[in-house]
């Protein structure tokens, strides 16, 4: 994973026993940040993706004064989009063999979120080969001209994406790759799935 360098958690992450978790910041709409909030969720999320079974254990962990966020979890093959707005969880599972895209909702509008998704459905009408590198990609030239809308640009709309990272999954083992966008660097990582740690129906 890579960590938070002011909070020390972070926002994606894969355990060995193959599973992944996804964070990102709000629920279904923008919400009125009120701190103090009891802890930050980027440890919410290793705690999540800390238990074999991370959607059950989203369902039964107490949320009570952490600020509204979107988990995506990737579990034993199975995908589940689970969200928690400030008073209520939701847990949707979702088809893991289709595209789906993301926005936060404390980042983008509803215009914008349309957009993306757009620009989403259009680029996997196209027929790209699908890898880590080609999304990536995508995330990063997907804004065009159209600076609002962009997740790299700065200035005009105070949004400044400073990295990008993706999890590529096989059956055996995951791949990281971390872009740093600040300092122009990337990282790589691949980790090898314990078996005997990938969760048993």
């Amino acid at each position: 994973m890579p960590r938070d360098e002011q909070a020390g958690g972070t926002w994606i992450a894969l355990h060995e026993n193959g599973n992944a978790v996804v964070f990102l910041n709000g629920a279904h709409n923008k919400h009125q940040s009120n701190p103090p909030y009891r802890r930050s969720r980027g440890f919410v999320l290793l705690e999540i993706l800390d238990s074999i079974h991370p959607n059950r254990h989203f369902a039964e962990m107490d949320l009570n004064r952490i600020e509204p966020f979107t988990a995506i979890i990737w579990e034993n093959y199975r995908l589940f989009e689970c969200l928690w707005d400030g008073e209520k969880k939701y847990s949707i599972p979702l088809h893991n063999r289709i595209g789906h895209l993301w926005s936060s909702s404390t980042l983008y509008d509803e215009q914008a979120i349309k957009s993306r998704k757009e620009k989403f459905s259009n680029w996997l009408s196209s027929g790209p080969k699908i890898s880590l590198e080609s999304i990536s990609d995508f995330h990063q030239n997907m804004g065009g001209a159209d600076i609002p809308n962009n997740p790299a640009a700065d200035g005009r709309n105070l949004i400044l994406t400073v990295s990008f990272t993706g999890i590529e999954l096989k059956s055996n083992y995951g791949r990281m790759k971390h872009l740093d966008l600040r300092y122009l660097h990337s990282g790589e990582e691949s980790l090898s799935f314990t078996r005997a740690l990938i969760a048993k129906e």
